[in-house]
């Protein structure tokens, strides 16, 4: 092949991977190393499949079992969500935050532990969980995404970077998610840590008093040569300080680094470790919570409505209540219950208050406390109220402006379309003009619907015009884009109008296929795929063609002012369209389907591999987009183009798959314009048909490519009453000038900005906005910030969109304690007609306090109570009480800044040979033949959980006085595991998540009689044989 034939993307790719990345941002080359994405992914779906499973437990449900390996689909049907497309965009939030670290905190060392920065690595963890919690709590859940996502990256480097691997640790380390505790012994600025590898050899170039003693260090990354005296090195490309000495390098990052040799030791703790941050942001959100948080939901899209709210809207307003009443009541527990209802309404001077809320009787309530009054001027804050949707909106929603006047605030058409574009939310604006004289003003002019014409083709919606007397009509569009999975099969503008030809691919996946066109009655053929219909072979009107299908008994045509709809019969194949009209008209089709795509556009950053492009891509320059298959987990995709929106140009793209459901899709030169995805692929799902299947999907938003760039990066949170300071950047290949700057943000907080920039032909130039945040802005809330610049001469803009987030620093870092008092059980053989009970009590000692307790595990009742200590200080009396047939209980209790504690107790079958013992046993086991938990030391307490599958021998053996034994085993066709103290004063904790292992003991056979804390973590697949001892 040709070098020039190669995408550049590819040829970088090598080279770009080598920064002090901590583990590869994504890899589409397959290597066997473990990726920040892969992990990242591995460990959503693992946490997300247990709080499925303990949801389901918890209410009683039966819940199947996601096949092995865990996909995005498999995941969201054993969890029984309403679709995997939702989960998949969370996901995608969290991967594509999480390795944008790395493009845009490079050189940042406490980003990625680099420098020996465990302190202030652990300070951004920390801080950023308290911003995720609060975030979750304002229902910001994109924030609390992108967050949660930045600051895992951070905590899987730490695997990666020092030398906890190198120590022995197979854990993860206890207090990085935890301020409130020691992050251990760290070298200080002069302690030597590392000699030089021999040649290519790094395997002992730690220094030996180092490993001996436990102190933390990692290593240095510089590109300009310099590192302290002794220090260990990153190691890696980039990394000029390298060279030397010590040269060499410490970093795991994949399979080919220094020492890559403990590379998949480093990848599993630090997913574990991604798993133990999701479980407590699952504590302090609450299951469900989460679960709306990582995408996983019961009902379809959001609901959301904004709404004209002056003296002549009254008809409108009263429709709006009509149908939302509809949806709402009609779809209450089905599946196409919305996930989310939004509510703005508008008028002038004012627009808000925002609602968003999953609540649908609030949302009743609050749609029908609208009135119409006011409105003596013509024009209305109509963008304003749609901005404020657009931010609050979850991405790629579907959103309904009712209006009957044109908008006041044009200066945000800008702001609105960059917003469209960031979202890929679809806009549709219901216009009724015809009784505009109530208001004694003049009909929506031409040139006023133009711009919410412009809007709606922009974001793949429809604007249409009726009477109010024909609105209810026309809103049968809210019942049928509100449908679950709904895909876009064809979509095209052309204006001016001209006659045109179009097709559209149906498969047997996609039901209930629907036609829209807007615009004035054009004359259209219709072709289907057997191609010989007397009905789609000549020119009908629609007046015709609801004839016919009264005739034939098949579903009318609605026409309604200026919007068609037809329901088509399905037929699978090739359909085909010609539109016939002189004037302006937009063709949709769409269709129900699992099965669609998503996209994100990406660009190589620097010393990454790729980063989401937050910006119009350059016309002129090669694309790169990442595509994922939502709806299956064994889809092929064949085809990826770009298609001109308004003509007939296309470039199609080369793809190669990157792992799991994403594929990677290279461009060539992007013409100046519009443009829409469209994606084909094959099918080849077991699970819901016997032959694989071709489908074609299309996007709803246009990419648009630009001749100038505008990024912004802003470094943090900030506080309420602050004044943070954004920088951006305006950069042009092009011709320069003097380029109109605009900032605009969906709260409303004062800012300041330079009102134009000059640039050099083919230069950049720099610009700051800064924000004035008021100091009564309640922690956890968000501002979405858009920067737009106007080339010099022309219409032409490009912007930057920034979410951030402001929270008050958080003064609590105590978890709260859980002491449970008593328990009291007298089951009988039968299960079902015994209870027991527990008691326990919580509290925060002088922090923030418990704001809520509930259960983790347990399908019983809880009660609790608020009481006084005799110390005088607040705890909380938790009563449980529950069926004998369900013996496990785990109360989680959360404070007021997020801190999550627990407690467990089971009253499973236990065995004691020891006076004065306690043991609690939970034992679920498959083909198990023998499974022991013996005590034989006094005044000893067992806590076993030993869920086994096809496991031969299981045993817990404790034999010294004063000693806790905490064991959680997990395990699949293990043969033996041994857990064993025989060491007074011993609290032991073990984790032992296992597959296919055979023998694997943990034990501390000696010990001066000193009080000895033993953490061991073991998880291993396939692995014969591992030793793990635990000593002095």
């Amino acid at each position: 092949m040709m070098l020039s034939a190669v995408p550049l993307v590819f040829l970088l790719i090598p080279f770009l991977q080598k920064g002090a990345l901590g583990f590869k941002g994504i890899s589409w080359i397959e290597s066997g190393s473990k990726t920040h994405q892969q992990i990242t992914v591995e460990a959503i779906l693992e946490t997300t499949v247990q709080v499925c499973r303990d949801v389901a437990i918890a209410e009683g449900r039966d819940i199947s079992s996601a096949p092995r390996p865990l996909t995005t689909e498999g995941v969201a049907l054993a969890c029984q969500s309403s679709g995997s497309e939702s989960f998949s965009r969370a996901q995608g939030d969290l991967k594509w935050s999480n390795t944008l670290v790395d493009s845009q905190r490079l050189h940042s060392p406490s980003y990625h532990f680099d420098s020996e920065t465990f302190e202030e690595g652990r300070k951004l963890i920390t801080d950023g969980m308290s911003v995720v919690k609060k975030n979750i709590i304002q229902g910001n859940l994109q924030a609390a995404r992108e967050k949660l996502g930045e600051i895992s990256h951070t905590l899987q480097d730490f695997y990666s970077h020092s030398n906890w691997i190198e120590l022995g640790n197979q854990l993860p380390h206890p207090s990085l998610i935890r301020s409130d505790i020691s992050i251990g012994p760290v070298a200080d600025s002069s302690t030597p840590t590392c000699r030089s590898c021999v040649e290519d050899d790094c395997r002992n170039n730690i220094l030996d008093n180092i490993i001996r003693d436990k102190i933390l260090t990692s290593g240095y990354f510089n590109i300009f040569s310099f590192k302290p005296k002794g220090k260990c090195s990153h190691g890696d490309l980039l990394d000029t300080a390298s060279l030397i000495e010590p040269t060499g390098g410490i970093n795991k990052d994949d399979l080919d680094a220094k020492h890559g040799f403990l590379h998949l030791t480093a990848a599993n703790v630090a997913m574990a470790a991604t798993r133990e941050l999701l479980e407590d942001i699952r504590g302090a959100a609450g299951d469900r919570n989460f679960l709306w948080m990582i995408g996983i939901s019961n009902g379809t899209k959001a609901l959301c409505l904004v709404i004209d709210t002056t003296g002549s809207m009254s008809d409108d307003i009263a429709e709006v209540k009509r149908v939302s009443s509809f949806i709402v009541d009609s779809r209450r527990g089905t599946k196409a219950e919305p996930s989310l209802y939004i509510l703005v309404p508008f008028n002038d001077p004012e627009f808000g208050p925002l609602t968003r809320t999953t609540d649908p009787d609030y949302f009743k309530t609050q749609i029908n406390s609208l009135t119409a009054s006011g409105g003596d001027d013509i024009p209305e804050l109509s963008l304003s109220g749609l901005q404020l949707a657009l931010t609050a909106a979850p991405p790629s929603s579907d959103i309904f402006l009712f209006t009957d006047a044109p908008a006041k605030d044009t200066h945000l058409r800008g702001t609105v379309t960059a917003l469209i574009e960031r979202s890929k939310s679809v806009v549709n604006f219901m216009l009724t003009g015809g009784l505009a004289s109530r208001r004694r003003r003049r009909s929506i002019g031409s040139i006023d619907t133009q711009l919410y014409r412009d809007l709606a083709q922009a974001s793949g919606g429809q604007a249409i015009q009726v009477t109010k007397t024909q609105l209810p009509q026309a809103t049968s569009l809210i019942l049928q884009s509100t449908s679950p999975n709904l895909v876009t099969l064809l979509q095209a503008v052309r204006s001016p109008g001209k006659p045109d030809n179009f097709s559209f691919v149906v498969d047997v996946s996609v039901t209930n296929v629907t036609v829209y066109i807007v615009g004035s009655a054009p004359s259209f053929t219709l072709i289907n795929p057997a191609g010989d219909n007397s009905l789609y072979n000549m020119y009908f009107s629609w007046y015709d063609i609801y004839n016919y299908c009264l005739n034939l008994m098949k579903p009318e045509p609605i026409i309604v002012g200026t919007f068609q709809t037809l329901l088509l019969n399905k037929k699978v194949g090739l359909w085909e369209i010609r539109v016939d009209s002189a004037r302006p008209y937009t063709l949709k089709v769409v269709g129900q389907s699992t099965l669609n795509f998503l996209f994100e556009l990406v660009e190589v950053a620097q010393g990454s591999s790729l980063a989401i492009l937050n910006t119009r891509p350059a016309s002129g320059s090669n694309a790169t987009l990442v595509v994922t298959v939502t709806g299956s987990d064994s889809a092929e995709v064949t085809e990826v183009a770009l298609v001109e929106s308004s003509g007939t140009q296309e470039i199609k793209g080369s793809v190669q798959p990157i792992g799991g459901e994403d594929f990677l899709v290279t461009m060539g030169k992007l013409p100046a314009g519009d443009f829409l995805v469209r994606f084909s692929g094959i099918d080849s799902s077991s699970r819901t048909r016997a032959a694989p299947i071709s489908f074609q999907r299309q996007s709803s938003t246009r990419v648009r490519t630009s001749s100038f760039s505008v990024t912004a990066v802003f470094d943090g949170v900030f506080e309420p009453g602050s004044s943070p300071v954004v920088p951006f950047t305006v950069s042009t290949n092009g011709t320069g000038g003097e380029f109109v700057i605009q900032a605009t943000n969906n709260q409303g907080f004062r800012s300041s900005f330079p009102s134009s920039l000059f640039v050099e032909t083919g230069g950049s130039a720099n610009g700051t906005v800064t924000l004035t945040v008021p100091a009564d802005t309640p922690s956890g809330s968000d501002v979405t910030l858009t920067i737009e610049a106007q080339a010099p001469g022309t219409v032409e803009t490009n912007y930057a969109v920034l979410r951030l987030s402001i929270t008050r620093q958080a003064t609590d870092v105590t978890r709260p304690v859980c002491q449970i008092v008593s328990v009291t059980a007298n089951c009988s053989a039968n299960c079902s007609l015994s209870t027991w009970q527990l008691s326990a009590n919580l509290s925060d000692g002088n922090g923030t306090g418990i704001q809520r307790i509930s259960l983790r595990q347990g399908d019983g009742t809880l009660n609790t109570t608020r009481v006084l200590d005799p110390e005088g200080e607040n705890v909380t009396l938790a009563l449980y009480s529950a069926s004998c047939c369900s013996p496990d209980v785990e109360l989680v209790a959360v404070d007021g800044e997020g801190n999550v504690g627990t407690c467990f107790r089971s009253i499973r079958v236990a065995t004691t040979t020891a006076p004065n013992t306690t043991v609690f046993t939970s034992l679920p086991m498959t083909n198990a033949t023998t499974v022991a938990t013996t005590s034989q030391a006094p005044n000893t307490t067992v806590f076993t959980s030993l869920p086994m599958a096809n496991a031969t021998t299981v045993a817990t053996t404790i034999q010294a006085p004063n000693t806790t034994v905490f064991t959680s085993l997990p395990m699949t066709n293990a043969t033996m595991v041994a857990t064993t103290s025989q060491a007074p004063n011993t609290t032991v904790f073990t984790s032992l998540p296992m597959t296919n292992a055979t023998t694997v003991p943990v034990s501390n056979p000696t010990s001066s009689g000193n009080t000895l804390d033993v953490f061991a973590s073991i998880y291993l697949t396939a692995v014969p044989l591992v030793i793990l001892k635990l000593g002095i």
